[in-house]
C-alpha cells in the first residue's frame, strides 16, 4: 500500500497470487475502508482498449449539439435514464444548504442485461430499478459500447465484493447471492472548460457521499479533480494513478458494516485560475445490490457489547430513500441524482 491518504492496491493476487499474498491483500483494503473508504486499484484485468473506447464514444456524444442529447434527457432526478445538462444538478445535499449548481453534464444507464417476462424485473415488483434505458441515435456504438463496460465493471464489482466480505472475515462468497440481480447505475460525467470563474461555493460535483456498496471511477489527469474529506478535517487530491480505478464506499457499505467501514464525503474541484483547457471526464460505475437484498448489520463487525446502529433495510428502500431526501433538499431550479 502507498503513503498516499488514498492508498493504491495491486489486485493481482486474485489472479494466481499466494494465499499470503491474498491475505496481504484482504488486509490492505480492510485497512483503507476503515481509515478513509477510498483506495486506487491496479491488476484489475480491465481491458484498457474497452477503456479507450468508452472514453472515445463518450466524448462524441457529449461533444454533440444541446439539441441531439436533449432528446434523450432524463425524465425526472427518480428515473436515472439519460442525460442531464450542465447547470441541472447538484450533490451537495448533505446539509441540506443550497448551493450553485455544479458544473457538469452527464449521461446515465441502469441495468444492460434485464430479463424479459420474469415478474421480479417488472415495474410492479422492482419500481423504477430494471426501466429501459434511452440510448441516443448517435454516436455510432454507444450502446454496445456502454453494455460492455457495465458488464465489465459488474464483473470487477462483484470480485471486490468478495474481497470484502475476505476483509469481514466471512467467506469469500457471502455477498453472491445478494448481488447476482444487482440495480447498478453507469455514469459519464463531462466537466466542460470553462473561462468564466464559478461562482462563490460552485463545484464541479458538490460535496456528497455515494449511496450504494461500492463505486468504481476511472479518471483523468486534468485540472480541477475529485478530492476527499479526510477524518482530519481536510480536503485531499486523489492523483490519477495511471491504469487505475479509483474505488470507494458508499453508504449502504458503511451501514452494512456499523460504520467499521467510512463512507467518506468527496467533490470535483474547479481548475485553478489559468489553468488553460480544464476539460475533464470521469466514468463512474455505481454498484447496488439487488433491490431486495436486506441490508443489516454484519455479525463479525460487532464487538463484545456493541449493538446494530441501523434498523435492517432493504438494498432498493434504502436507494428510493436517499432519491427522496436528495429531492427534497435541492434549491430551485436544481436536480440531485444518485452521484
Amino acid at each position: 500500500m502507498s503513503n498516499d491518504v488514498v492508498p493504491v492496491i495491486d489486485l493481482s493476487a486474485l489472479r494466481g497470487g499466494s494465499p499470503e499474498d491474498l491475505e496481504r491483500l484482504v488486509a490492505q483494503i480492510d485497512e483503507a475502508c476503515r481509515e478513509i473508504g477510498f483506495f486506487q486499484i491496479t491488476g484489475h484485468g480491465v481491458d484498457p482498449d474497452l477503456v479507450r473506447r468508452m472514453y472515445d464514444v463518450s466524448r462524441s456524444f457529449f461533444d454533440q449539439p444541446e439539441a441531439v442529447k436533449s432528446a434523450v434527457a432524463q425524465p425526472n432526478p427518480q428515473t436515472i435514464r439519460g442525460y442531464c445538462a450542465v447547470g441541472q444538478q447538484s450533490f451537495a445535499y448533505s446539509d441540506g444548504i443550497d448551493t450553485p449548481s455544479d458544473l457538469h453534464e452527464k449521461y446515465d444507464v441502469g441495468p444492460v442485461d434485464v430479463p424479459t417476462g420474469d415478474a421480479y424485473y417488472s415495474p410492479e415488483r422492482a419500481g423504477a430499478h430494471f426501466l429501459p434505458n434511452q440510448w441516443p441515435s448517435t454516436p455510432a456504438g454507444m450502446e454496445e459500447t456502454w453494455t460492455e463496460y457495465f458488464r465489465a465493471m459488474n464483473d470487477l464489482c462483484r470480485e471486490i465484493m468478495s474481497l470484502f466480505a475476505l476483509a469481514l472475515e466471512l467467506p469469500a462468497d457471502y455477498f453472491a447471492p445478494v448481488v447476482d440481480k444487482d440495480i447498478s447505475m453507469l455514469r459519464a460525467i463531462n466537466y466542460p472548460h470553462r473561462d468564466e470563474p464559478p461562482l462563490p461555493g460552485q463545484m464541479r460535483a458538490g460535496a456528497h457521499t455515494d449511496y450504494g456498496s461500492v463505486t468504481i471511477v476511472r479518471q483523468e489527469e486534468a485540472p480541477g479533480g475529485l478530492q476527499v474529506f479526510t477524518q482530519d478535517g481536510d480536503w485531499m487530491p486523489v492523483p490519477v494513478f495511471p491504469g487505475a480505478f479509483v474505488v470507494n464506499i458508499g453508504d449502504l457499505m458503511a451501514q452494512w458494516t456499523n460504520d467499521r467501514w467510512i463512507s467518506t464525503r468527496h467533490r470535483v474541484a474547479p481548475p485553478p485560475p489559468d489553468s488553460g483547457d480544464s476539460r475533464r471526464m470521469s466514468l463512474v460505475f455505481f454498484h447496488q445490490p439487488n433491490y431486495d437484498a436486506v441490508i443489516e448489520c454484519i455479525p463479525t463487525v460487532l464487538e463484545e457489547g456493541e449493538q446494530p446502529r441501523y434498523a435492517a433495510v432493504t438494498s432498493g428502500d434504502h436507494l428510493m430513500s436517499k432519491f427522496e431526501k436528495t429531492t427534497a433538499s435541492v434549491g430551485l431550479g436544481s436536480t440531485v441524482a444518485h452521484a
